[in-house]
This record gives structure tokens, sequence and C-alpha cells, in this order.
């Protein structure tokens, strides 16, 4: 199972350790340079990857599950990923944010070129030509909230939490874009090829969800005890 790093891991392990899936020790160990662990599940292990690339490995096979937030499936808009539940974490919006003085200048929306810098240069386009607006996406990958302070641009399209960050950089909110949550994601393929094994995995992350995350019993699971592959490289 390809899980991402950051906040949405924090809020995605109490989940994961509901349904039984408790890691070895180097997995909480800020020391560890380990990125491949084994759980107490014989047929599952994790692994921990940057967010933009847990979908990235599910999509190409490398794992057979996943969680992702919706706003990166969005991006990548991979056809090789099914996406059956909600997991109800790491919630938080994509939108688009400016700085005051670009509110102050002109309404964007009035505009037929706009600069943004963003992560999401896909998401943006898709927003901003629904509106009539040709973006033109500056890619990063990170400090998104930088660009408008150093001059690369007067619009963001970031994830915001709180609008704390936007603050801090002088930016305000202007326009949401979609709401996000964080969702487990299947290998189509592998369902296909292993329904009892996935199949099983996935209701044992409905059943935590369905009832009110208690404790699901891990004997008997559809999974069989067989491991979810993670390839080698």
């Amino acid at each position: 199972m390809a899980l991402p790093n950051g906040r949405i891991l924090g809020e995605v392990m109490p989940l994961l350790r509901l349904i039984g899936i408790e890691p070895e020790p180097a997995f909480d160990d800020p020391a560890s340079r380990q990125l491949r662990f084994r759980t107490s599940e014989p047929g599952l292990d994790l692994i921990r990857v940057r967010s933009f690339d847990a979908a990235t490995f599910v999509a190409f096979g490398a794992a057979q599950l996943g969680i992702a937030g919706n706003d990166v499936l969005m991006e990548f808009d991979y056809s090789e990923i099914y996406a059956p539940l909600d997991l109800d974490v790491g919630h938080c919006r994509l939108a688009v944010a400016a700085t005051a003085d670009a509110l102050r200048q002109a309404d964007f929306r009035r505009s037929s070129h706009l600069r943004v810098a963003t992560k999401y240069p896909e998401n943006t386009r898709r927003h901003f030509a629904a509106q009539g607006i040709q973006a033109e996406c500056i890619k990063l990958n990170g400090a998104v909230e930088l660009a408008p302070r150093l001059g690369l641009c007067h619009h963001i399209v970031d994830l915001v939490q709180t609008g704390a960050t936007l603050e801090a950089n002088g930016l305000i909110e202007i326009e949401p874009i979609a709401e996000v949550s964080s969702r487990l994601i299947v290998n189509r393929p592998a369902l296909k090829t292993c329904p009892e094994e996935v199949g099983g995995w996935i209701e044992r992350f409905r059943a935590a969800i369905g009832h009110g995350r208690e404790r699901v019993p891990t004997p008997g699971s559809k999974s069989g005890g067989r491991r979810v592959r993670v390839k080698e490289r």
C-alpha cells in the first residue's frame, strides 16, 4: 500500500490501525531512512512516498493499493486507478488566491490571460478555461505562496486548510476550485486479477468507515493472508 508522507499520513494512520494494520517499529522512527515496511498483516506491506507519487505507484502497478487526495487524482486522471472510498480525512480545498494589489487593480475574470503559480497545472488550466481564461501556469513543487511576493505572478492555485499560510504571505483566497479529501485508491488490473485479495481490503476499509471507525476484526478477511505486492524495481 502506497501512503503519502506529511500531514495526511498522520491522519490516515489511526484508520489503518483500526482495521488491524500495525507497521514495524521503523515506520515511526524519525531516524529511519527505510521506505518500505512490513506490517502485522502478512498480506500487506507499506511504502512511504510523496503525496503526488502515491497515485503514480498505484497507477503503474507498483502498489496494488494506496491513499491519495482527490486533488492528485484530478490532476493526473489515471485511467488505471479506481477510487472506491472517501476516507473522510485530509480535508482541505484547492483554491485560487491573489495579492491584495492584484484584487485592487482588476477583476481577473475579465482577463483573457492569467499567469498562475501552482503545483496543479492541469486543474488550473481546466478551471480557468471554463471561464474563458487562458492560464499560463508556472509549475512549482513547493513554496507556491512565495511566487507573488517575488514577482513571478499575482495569482496562485494551491491547497488551503485554514488560510493562515496565505495570510502570512499577503495573499487572499478568492475562489474555490474543489473540496479535497483523501481516498482509498486501487489499481484496476489488480482488482480484476485478484478480486478477493484486493477487494477484501476495500471491504475492511468500508467496514471501518461504516461502523464509525470501530476496530474491524481481522480474522477471516477476504485478503486470505496473501501479500499485497509492491513490485521490486
